[in-house]
Parts: C-alpha cells; sequence; structure tokens
C-alpha cells in the first residue's frame, strides 16, 4: 500500500493522539481509518490523504491537500446539523493534512444497503430524502455546493429509539465548492468534479456548480434507493455521462407515489427542475401518508457512538479473466414518523405478522394460519418460503423447514430470536431487534435480507414469547448453512454464502470450499461488486476479474500491487436471480498459498 507515509496502518499514533485501529473504508481522497483519541479516551473516524502513484504525489499534492482542507472548512460550517456528519479538526501530521470526524456507530452508506436488502419502500426513501434535503439546503444557504451527492455519501445509523436506519448523514464534502466566496477550485477546469450518472447535465456540459445541480443528484440518489440502480447507469463512465445529458431515465417502477419527485428532480432544463420548498412539501407528503395515525415528529438526530452442500443448481464457476481486463431553516417539514423502530423495521427489514387468534380448543400455529407452522421455529433452522403470487418479500409467506438445509435450496436461515414481554412488545419491538441481532452477519454477505416472524396473538406463549430472526436471499435461495454454522472443509454450492473475509481452498474450476484462515489457503474473499444487467455469465467469466480489481482493488485492504491480484467467482444463482452479483478475493499473482495474518 502506497499512501502519504510510508508507515501508515494500524497501530500508528496520529499527531500525538489518535491511535489507528482499523480501516473503515477508502474513497478518492484516500483512506477513512476508526481511531482512538487517546485525549479524550473516545472514537473518531480520521480520514486520510492518500497517494497511490508518486507522479501523482509530485503533480498533485498542493490541490490533494488544499481540498482536504476545504472539506473540513464547509462541513465544520455545518457543525450541529442533525444530518450532517461533524467534523471536529483538521491537523498536519508529517506534513499532510488528517481530518478528524464523528464516528458513526453500526452506519451503512445507502449503496450497500440497497445492494445488501433490495431497494426502499417508496415513503422510506422519502424519510432519507427529506434528511438529506435539509442538510443540503442548510449548505447552500451558506453558499456552499456539495457536489458529489451520491448514496455512497449517504449513511444510515441507529437513532436514540434503536430504529437500525433511523438517523441519516450526508457526508463526504470532499469536492465541494463555495463559488460566490471566490474561493479557488482545486481542480483543472478540464475535469469534471462529481460522479458520472449522477451529475447533473448542466454540471457534466462544463457548467458551474449551483444548487440545483444538487438537486438532479439528489434525485438521481433516491432514484437508486427506491429503483435499486441509477437512472443513467450505463457500461461506462462516458456512456453514463452521455445518457445524463441526451436520455431520459429510465422509467421507475417501483417509485409508486414517489415519482412525481423523481421526475420533478430529474429534469434536465434547471429551470424546470423542481425546486428545494416543492421537493420538502412533496417528500412530506409521503412521509405523512406512511401512517396518518402517528405524530410526526423529527428524525432524532443522535446515535451510540461507540453455508455444507453438494453442488448446487449450475455449480459453481469460477470466473478468471486475463491479467489487465480489469436546508438549516426548517419548520415541521422534515419529520419522520414518531414510531420509527416499528415503522422503520416494516419497510427495510421486512416482516410479516400474523395474527389469527384461534378459538379455545383448536390448534395454535405460533405464527398464525398464514406463516402456518405447527411448530416453532428453532435456532439454526432453513427455511422455504412461498411468497402469494410468487413476488418475493411481498405479502405474508408460507414457510416450511428443509431439515438438511441443502436438499431444496433453502432461501434462509433462524440466526437468533429477540424475546418480548407481551404480545405487544413482540409487534412494536421484536423487528427493529432483529435487525441488530442480524447486524453483523448480513454485513458480511452480498444478496440478504432480514425478516422477522412474529408470534400471533393466540400463539404468543406456543412460540415461546420470542420473534425469529431470519436471513434470506434477497433475491433467490442461500442453498446452506450460514455464518457461523458452515462447517470448515466443505463444498460452497454457490456464492450466495461466501462472506467476506471467507478463506478458500480451490481444488478446481468448479470445486471450491472454506478453509480457516489461520493456515494456508488460496484465495480471500474482500467483498462483492456487479455487473451490468446485459452481461452474460459467460462474459462474466472473462470480465469479472477486472471488475473486482477496479470496484474491490485488493491494495485498498493493504495488499501489496506487486504481490497480490484481484481475482472473483461467480456461479449461476445470481445470474438467474438477474443480480449479477460477483465474489471479489484477492490471491497471489504467482499462484502460491496465502498464510495466516497476510498482508
Amino acid at each position: 500500500m502506497s499512501s502519504g507515509s510510508a508507515t501508515s496502518g494500524a497501530g500508528r499514533v496520529i499527531a500525538g493522539r489518535y491511535l489507528l485501529l482499523h480501516r473503515l473504508g477508502s474513497g478518492g481522497m484516500g483512506h477513512v481509518w476508526l481511531a482512538h483519541d487517546q485525549r479524550l479516551a473516545c472514537e473518531v473516524a480520521l480520514k486520510e490523504i492518500v497517494f497511490r502513484d508518486p507522479a501523482e504525489a509530485r503533480h498533485e499534492r498542493e490541490a490533494r491537500v488544499a481540498r482536504a482542507r476545504a472539506e473540513a472548512r464547509h462541513a465544520a460550517g455545518l457543525r450541529g446539523h442533525p444530518h450532517v456528519v461533524t467534523v471536529h479538526d483538521v491537523l498536519e501530521h508529517e506534513g499532510l493534512p488528517w481530518i478528524v470526524m464523528e464516528y458513526v456507530t453500526g452506519a451503512v452508506d445507502l449503496r450497500e444497503l440497497v445492494a445488501r436488502r433490495g431497494p426502499l419502500a417508496p415513503a422510506e426513501c422519502a424519510r432519507v430524502g427529506l434528511a438529506v434535503l435539509d442538510a443540503l439546503t442548510a449548505g447552500h444557504e451558506r453558499g456552499v455546493m456539495h457536489r458529489d451527492v451520491k448514496p455512497a455519501n449517504i449513511l444510515l445509523a441507529p437513532d436514540r429509539t434503536g430504529a437500525p436506519h433511523g438517523r441519516v448523514l450526508l457526508t463526504d464534502y470532499g469536492i465541494s465548492v463555495q463559488p460566490d466566496a471566490g474561493e479557488t477550485r482545486y481542480t483543472k477546469a478540464s475535469v469534471l468534479v462529481g460522479t458520472a450518472g449522477y451529475l447533473a447535465p448542466e454540471r457534466a456540459s462544463g457548467g458551474s456548480p449551483t444548487p440545483a445541480a444538487d438537486l438532479f443528484s439528489l434525485g438521481c440518489t433516491l432514484y437508486f434507493g427506491v429503483e435499486g440502480r441509477s437512472p443513467f447507469e450505463r457500461e461506462s463512465h462516458v456512456a453514463a455521462l452521455t445518457a445524463v445529458v441526451m436520455e431520459e431515465p429510465r422509467p421507475p417502477v417501483r417509485a409508486g407515489a414517489l415519482e412525481p419527485v423523481l421526475r420533478g428532480l430529474l429534469a434536465k432544463d434547471p429551470d424546470l427542475r423542481m425546486t428545494a420548498p416543492e421537493a420538502e412539501a412533496a417528500l412530506s407528503g409521503l412521509v405523512a401518508s406512511r401512517s396518518e395515525a402517528y405524530e410526526r415528529t423529527r428524525t432524532d438526530p443522535g446515535s451510540p457512538s461507540p453455508w455444507e452442500a453438494g453442488a448446487g443448481p449450475g455449480g459453481l464457476v469460477p470466473v478468471v479473466a486475463a491479467s489487465g481486463a480489469r436546508r438549516r431553516r426548517r419548520s415541521s417539514a422534515l419529520r419522520a414518523v414518531a414510531a420509527c423502530g416499528l415503522g422503520l423495521a416494516l419497510a427495510l427489514g421486512g416482516v410479516w405478522y400474523a395474527l389469527g387468534d384461534r378459538a379455545d380448543g383448536e390448534a395454535v400455529t405460533p405464527y398464525g394460519d398464514a406463516v402456518g407452522l405447527g411448530k416453532p421455529l428453532a435456532e439454526g433452522d432453513c427455511v422455504l418460503a412461498d411468497w402469494p403470487g410468487g413476488s418475493r418479500f411481498a405479502g405474508t409467506p408460507r414457510l416450511t423447514l428443509d431439515p438438511t438445509c441443502r436438499d431444496k435450496a433453502p432461501d434462509g436461515q433462524v440466526l437468533g430470536f429477540v424475546g418480548a414481554a407481551s404480545v405487544a412488545e413482540a409487534r412494536t419491538l421484536g423487528p427493529a431487534r432483529c435487525e441488530e441481532r442480524t447486524r453483523e452477519l448480513r454485513d458480511r454477505l452480498a444478496d440478504v435480507r432480514g425478516h422477522a416472524v412474529v408470534p400471533s396473538g393466540a400463539g404468543f406463549e406456543a412460540a415461546g414469547r420470542r420473534t425469529a430472526c431470519l436471513v434470506l436471499g434477497a433475491h433467490g435461495p442461500l442453498y446452506g448453512p450460514l455464518g457461523e454454522r458452515r462447517r470448515f472443509g466443505t463444498p460452497f454450492a454457490d456464492t450466495a454464502t461466501m462472506q467476506k473475509r471467507d478463506c478458500l481452498d480451490v481444488r478446481s474450476n468448479r470445486e471450491v470450499r472454506l478453509v480457516p484462515c489461520g493456515g494456508r489457503y488460496d484465495e480471500q474473499v474482500l467483498g462483492f461488486t456487479r455487473l451490468g444487467a446485459d452481461v452474460t455469465l459467460a462474459e462474466a467469466r472473462t470480465s469479472s476479474d477486472a471488475a473486482c480489481a477496479r470496484d474491490v482493488a485488493p491494495r485498498d485492504y493493504g495488499f501489496d500491487p506487486s504481490v497480490y491480484e484481484a481475482g472473483s467467482w461467480t456461479s449461476e444463482g445470481p445470474w438467474k436471480s438477474g443480480t449479477h452479483v460477483v465474489v471479489c478475493t484477492v490471491r497471489r499473482q504467482n499462484g502460491g498459498t496465502m498464510e495466516g495474518t497476510e498482508p
């Protein structure tokens, strides 16, 4: 890993105060670390400037450093805003600036959330949009344009009520600008600043940054949130930019009542584009309609800081490509539903209620007739879900068990339970608690959703006074045991149950086994990426390595690019479901084995 300092890494102390614990992520400006403030005894996030290329360090150093300072200044100007990540300080260490920021415990960005669980419900997407609009408007009133509104720059974190994603935060002011202040722009005039597919057409054509341009990017982001992809998603950055300028967005299919807002924000002509007050009114109406019975209150700004199977359908097919193929004034507009824990879990977590009470003497089903189970679920149970009408996550599914966890390609597994003192408590708190109970595992898998099976009124005692917490495939089966229930040495039936940081023993092009990372292994799973909807499985076999090298680069995880390279695996399941998820790994360039704590 080449960065601002050759000794940069976990365990290092920055400015005599901040102990680096581990890397949280990477972006265009550098790495973000979780660090311990030894003076105040608390955790913070530190952004580090990274120069991967010596030539860039020589020629772009001054501009990159100045941009970091500008980011800190702009974000600090919005300090205290409930929907902006707080910047505490910017400091110099070994000649480079480090930005000290609030560490948001349990946060996940919108891009990751949609990738893992599927698109948001329109009302929930509207709630997120209101929060981001509030943050943007606060910046616009100070003359600061964000210029890079996109799903990856929107964080969702637990709030004080325990709702898993109740807190919404806009982050990364790294390319923001304050044009009316005579501020220097630290980018070349010929270089487009922003993200292809989210850049306003007037910006893509060379125009100046304006509040209207940020609103267009917000429209693209909300489209992604409710549809699962960008309205201008194309096979390349150039094609995406061309589509932004020349083509209309793809017609949304899931947006429902949110569609008029998307249409208004995505108007090509900024003079005809929906304004911030108009967007605020429309989004507020959507949030209010979600539950008219509840009093609307402002979103809580606070948050605590602190696979066994034989060959599955189609088999597992490795994909190996040749090297190189690769707003602060607001009245009551921004308010969420009061019962946020319940409402949010309904929208994001996926939950079904079986409320059918039974007459005395009749057999009681723990979760009601719709679910249909005659006895309570047990931890580790693999389940098959029969969805009404065949549409996944629509309505109440009828559940059956697969005792072997493999014979019928199960849809998911029971990963735990949360107890309750009453039926009312189970119904109101169970879903949110299940979200927390399964969060760690869901974070390690590519395409899953959390679900809660809540006891029926009559079946509360029969269910053991517990809500069952499931993890299901978001778009298809999961094929076998999940998480720690997998046994070392057994082959993966499908890539769906490969987890981040799994170590793999590659036996052949169609057989890969899970092995302990303490010994020798051939590859390690780093993360996931997705290929375009038009990419066939056969084409993926020659392009996935390059996609992983681009999107999940091993060097961003500390692997020396002169020694290690990106690898990838896929199987028929993600292509049958249309998700096109690829598992990205790291391996040695010479084909040798890896061992222990590499790097």
